[in-house]
């Protein structure tokens, strides 16, 4: 998922000192609401995206944010766009979230913009930069950050010292606010779902309709929260959990990525050639053995810095999320026992952020001041800008703050807890409890609001086999956003179930397309 530099901008995104989580604004009377009218009077100016080798039909161009929606006066941000225009007459867009939280929209359309052709039978297929995220004002931790993270390693020797650990951690968070600007106190879904609202109306439709995968399910249940009158035909692909603490998440997200581990074992150890040999069972020991010896002993990574244990850990993750990638896992791992070679595994660690082609957003006119909160250019993304986005949202989206006492009190028995969970992935995921520290509680929101939505019927798709959201959390989900909610059953593997399985694929685009709707629970079978 990360490389050595990008994984210690990871940590040091633990720390993240938010200045608060930006609620929705609710007022007494519709005078006192702040004054939006310039926002959603905007329209979108389209252009050819300037790059080498990007689709003919791509376009690109921005919508202006308030930073504070309580304070539009106080200062704006521009949000980066594409969009693949409709091959006929377009009945509006769909507005696509490819996830993360701290995943570009931009970048994923210009790469993979044919898996959505389809829905340019009626549609133009718009994606964005969320706040905070790409081109679109990107918050980092800065450069020197990892290090002083590093020192602050629960694993180190500190470990019996864990609140020295949380001062050196608290001490990198006022490194990570100088970073990221003026958008860090107002990043999280709430003001993403405002954004989201934005964009629909610069795009001149009268309702969403939209398509989100993983993270992008959390927001699409927000909005339709925050906004039912304008939810339009809405799909949800790899439900997020609502309800679920962070340290919850981390094992829950532990078990599965074990079980797709244990999965991708099973096919590997059946080909010769697996680097583990032709065992199951001593195959899963050696990858242990494996991801231990590297945290004691790094080898020499693409550009001298050490590959360590956990960096295998974090590649493995990144490439379990789908099927398509095993033989390519398979003979990255083959390289690193066999020549220690870190050049294929480390193509499945990288984190920053690359648009293909050298995409360039047009940046002329719109509302941003003196450039202040205009789109930044690509070569000025921070390497760390992925990690940095995703630890500030799900903080800002988190309302739990364990004190340093009950850090301390209770560290011990995360660890064996996370450990249970898996052996090779627990201790990768037990910084999901460190990662919120030192912050103001996030939003409640979330948790107390985003429940039985009076909207049109939503479509919800989740896989049995994702190692990354549980078919559980789309069920639960469901029962939460109540009758609107209906859940397609994918019996697949890997993340998502939209560019996998080709039932899935067809039964979303008749329900964006044509408002047909598979009945309540029923399902795709597994894909050859």
């Amino acid at each position: 998922m990360l490389s050595t530099h990008q994984r210690r901008a990871f940590t040091g995104a633990v720390t993240l000192a938010l200045l608060g989580a930006g609620l929705p604004t609710v007022a007494a009377a519709d005078t006192d609401r702040p004054d939006l009218s310039r926002f959603y009077d905007q329209r979108i100016k389209w252009s050819a995206c300037e790059g080498d080798s990007l689709p003919d039909d791509l376009q690109c161009g921005k919508a202006t944010v308030p930073v504070n929606y309580a304070k539009p006066a106080d200062g704006t941000l521009d949000l980066a766009l594409a969009r693949i225009r409709a091959t006929g007459k377009a009945r509006g867009s769909v507005v696509l979230n490819f996830g993360g939280p701290g995943g570009p929209g931009v970048s994923e359309l210009a790469a993979g913009g044919e898996d959505f052709m389809g829905l340019t039978d009626g549609y133009d297929v718009v994606t964005f930069d969320p706040r905070g995220v790409g081109r679109s004002s990107p918050v980092s931790c800065g450069e020197g950050t990892g290090e002083a993270v590093d020192e602050a390693d629960p694993d180190a020797d500190d470990r019996d010292d864990p609140r020295a650990a949380l001062d050196i951690l608290r001490r990198a968070a006022d490194e990570c606010a100088e970073n990221s600007g003026p958008v860090l106190p107002h990043i999280g879904t709430v003001n993403a779902s405002r954004d989201l609202d934005v964009l629909r109306e610069a795009l001149g439709d009268k309702k969403l309709n939209y398509l989100g995968f993983s993270y992008g399910t959390r927001l699409g249940a927000v909005y339709a929260a925050q906004f039912p009158k304008k939810t339009g035909r809405l799909v949800l692909d790899g439900v997020d959990t609502l309800t679920e603490s962070l340290s919850e998440q981390g094992i829950v997200g532990a078990q599965g990525q074990q079980t797709a581990l244990e999965d991708f074992l099973d096919w590997c150890t059946e080909d010769i050639n697996c680097a583990f040999g032709q065992d199951t069972r001593t195959a899963r020991q050696d990858v242990v053995r494996l991801v231990d010896s590297l945290d004691e002993d790094p080898v020499p990574g693409d550009f001298g810095e050490p590959f360590s244990g956990q960096d295998l850990v974090g590649a493995i993750v990144q490439a379990l999320y789908s099927k398509e990638l095993w033989p390519a896992l398979s003979q990255a791992l083959t390289s690193l026992v066999q020549d220690g070679d870190t050049r294929g595994i480390m193509r499945f660690a990288g984190g920053g952020i690359s648009l293909p082609g050298g995409i360039t957003v047009p940046n002329d006119g719109g509302l941003a001041e003196d450039g202040e909160g205009g789109l930044v250019d690509e070569g000025d993304i921070p390497v760390d800008n992925l990690p940095a986005a995703l630890m500030a949202v799900n903080c800002a989206d988190d309302p739990d703050r364990p004190t340093a006492d009950q850090i301390t009190e209770n560290i011990d028995r995360l660890r064996a807890e996370y450990q249970a969970a898996s052996p090779v992935f627990g201790e990768y995921r037990l910084t999901q409890v460190l990662m919120c520290y030192g912050r103001p509680k996030g939003t409640t929101y979330i948790r107390d609001k985003v429940r039985d939505v009076d909207t049109p019927k939503l479509l919800l798709v989740g896989t049995r086999g994702d190692p990354a959201t549980p078919y559980r959390w789309t069920t639960e989900t469901a029962a939460r956003l109540g009758s609107s909610a209906v859940v397609l059953d994918n019996k697949g593997e890997g993340h998502t179930g939209y560019g996998s399985s080709k039932c899935v694929h067809r039964k979303v685009d008749d329900f964006l397309l044509y408002g047909s709707l598979p009945a309540d629970g029923s399902s795709c079978g597994a894909e050859d």
